[in-house]
Order: structure tokens, then C-alpha cells, then sequence
């Protein structure tokens, strides 16, 4: 992942190293801020309209008044001025500097926005070997579908799982997955059916996800959207996680139990392709699907 040169911050396009946020902004002091993470692929940014709906939806739950500005003209900006054809887009609305620092704060709060871009492959060497993952319990707040900044509980996480040689970590809470650190997670099961967790304030609600539910049952696949348990996941045919950053990775092995045969499965491939084919990838360069 390489950053691109030029960022957004609060109107002015500027060189990413001349970035620069107050220390009493709230995003810093109480992680009282939003983000949203658009893919972008041969110039063209995915799903964008839905990044926009979810970030609103987030902006009234944490009560920050949405910003007066263009977001996709920004997008589009920093994909020509840093010549971005595949990678991510970060967006991140705080509430801003409002002062000495108190918990409550004026009643308005008004956002401060900051957007960088990073060129990255989407479809690489995770996609086709696939990821590896650990357990850990869910430490999360309780509103977990607002995509905020507070994500100390997933770094720390993913910092267990990498001290563990493995590439993730998968959360659970009473018993039952939420999701991946940082992705929705899909287990297929005996009968061939695909289960998600369904949609609550206990996980993310994933722009990828949403994309590949529909997705899916547009070509006859059959999805569960309910809560499932850890036995059935380490007992099932194949998983897989759905993210902006990473797409779509096979899960090859949870906490050193082999899932399935150990490798991606024929249905991880056939929602891979279906995937990748709606956002414009040549399939003929990736062989191994």
C-alpha cells in the first residue's frame, strides 16, 4: 500500500505531509469522529452512493453536522491528482475543534474533514491464497453498525493475531461471530447454503456485503442472514471474509483448526468472480480462479 501525495483537509488540497489537525479536535481527544473506506478500480470509485448513505447514517447517530461539501467531487479530485486506478479512498468527518476539552461541547458541532488516498491491489496474493485467523472475544462498543473511529479493539486484535502468525482475528460475543476485525464474515455449511450474520447494532452493515448479498441471489445462490455459532464455523465447507480493502479472502484455518479442505472452495471462487466481474475486473488475469 503506497499513500497517495495529495490529501483533503477542510477545503484545501494539499501535500500529504503538510497535513496538519488541531490537537483539541474531537476526533483526537474522544474518537468522536466517522470514516467511510471507498474502493477504487480502474479509475472508477465502487459503490460510492452506499458509502454516502451509511456515512449519514452514522453522522445523525454520533450527532456531527454533516459537511457543507462535494464528497464525490473530492473523490473524483484525488483520483486524478494522484492518478489512483486501483486503491482505497479514506474519509474521515470528526467533530472537530470545538475548544478546551469537555464532554459535551456546543450543541452544533460542526465537522472537520480530512480524505487521503492509497494505491493498493485489491485482488492479490489474499485473494487467491486466502487468510488465516485467531478467536477473540468481542470487546467492541455496543453500537457496532456506526463506522466510527474507535477502533482500539480491533488494532489491538489484529495485533494479537499477527503476534499468533495469523493474518485476522474473528470476533465473538455470547457464543455467537459477529464479524472479522475489520470484515463481515460468511460461512458456507453442509447443505451449500451461505450464512451471514444478520444486520444489528452488533456488527458493521458492509457496503461489500450488501453488494454481494444481492449479488448472490441475483444468480440463484441461497443466503442466510442469521447469527451463527463458533462450532459452526470451525465445522464449516468453506469461509470467507467480504471487505472494502481486501474484497473477498478465503479463511483457510481458525485458532489452527482447518476449515473445509484447507484452501479457498468452489463457492468462494464463484462469489470471487461474480464480484470482481461487477466491478470491472478482467478475469482472465487471474488464472487461479
Amino acid at each position: 500500500m503506497t499513500l497517495g501525495t495529495t490529501i483533503y483537509l477542510d477545503g484545501a488540497y494539499l501535500p500529504a505531509d503538510e497535513a496538519r489537525i488541531s490537537p483539541f479536535d474531537r476526533g483526537f481527544l474522544f474518537a468522536h469522529a466517522a470514516y467511510e473506506v471507498t474502493a477504487v478500480y480502474n479509475g472508477k470509485l465502487i459503490d460510492f452512493e452506499d458509502h454516502l448513505t451509511r456515512l449519514g447514517r452514522t453522522l445523525k447517530g454520533i450527532e456531527i453536522v454533516p459537511p457543507d461539501v462535494d464528497l464525490r467531487e473530492v473523490h473524483q479530485q484525488l483520483i486524478e491528482r494522484n492518478q489512483l486506478q486501483e486503491g482505497l479512498i479514506y474519509l474521515q468527518v470528526s467533530a472537530g475543534d470545538q475548544g478546551p476539552r469537555d464532554f459535551y461541547g456546543p450543541e452544533r458541532l460542526e465537522p472537520s474533514v480530512f480524505l487521503f488516498a492509497t494505491h493498493k491491489t485489491l485482488i492479490g496474493d489474499l485473494a487467491r491464497d486466502g487468510i488465516t485467523a485467531i478467536l477473540v472475544e468481542d470487546t467492541r462498543w455496543a453500537r457496532r453498525d456506526m463506522k466510527t473511529t474507535q477502533l482500539l479493539s480491533q488494532s489491538l486484535a489484529y495485533r494479537e493475531a499477527r503476534r499468533q502468525g495469523a493474518h485476522t482475528a474473528i470476533m465473538i460475543a455470547d457464543g455467537y461471530i459477529t464479524e472479522a476485525a475489520s470484515a463481515n464474515l460468511w460461512i458456507v455449511n453442509a447443505d451449500g447454503k451461505l450464512v451471514t450474520r444478520d444486520l444489528s447494532r452488533a456488527l458493521l452493515p458492509g457496503i461489500t456485503r450488501a453488494t454481494m448479498v444481492r449479488l448472490m441471489q441475483d444468480h440463484g445462490l441461497v443466503v442466510e442472514e442469521r447469527a451463527f455459532t463458533t462450532d459452526e464455523l470451525l465445522n464449516a465447507e468453506e469461509a470467507f471474509t467480504s471487505s472494502t480493502g481486501v474484497v473477498i479472502a478465503p479463511v483457510l484455518s481458525i485458532a489452527g483448526t482447518q476449515i473445509g479442505e484447507g484452501k479457498a472452495g468452489p463457492k468462494t471462487r464463484q462469489v470471487q468472480r461474480l464480484y470482481y466481474n461487477y466491478i470491472g475486473a478482467d478475469l482472465k488475469r487471474f488464472d487461479w480462479l
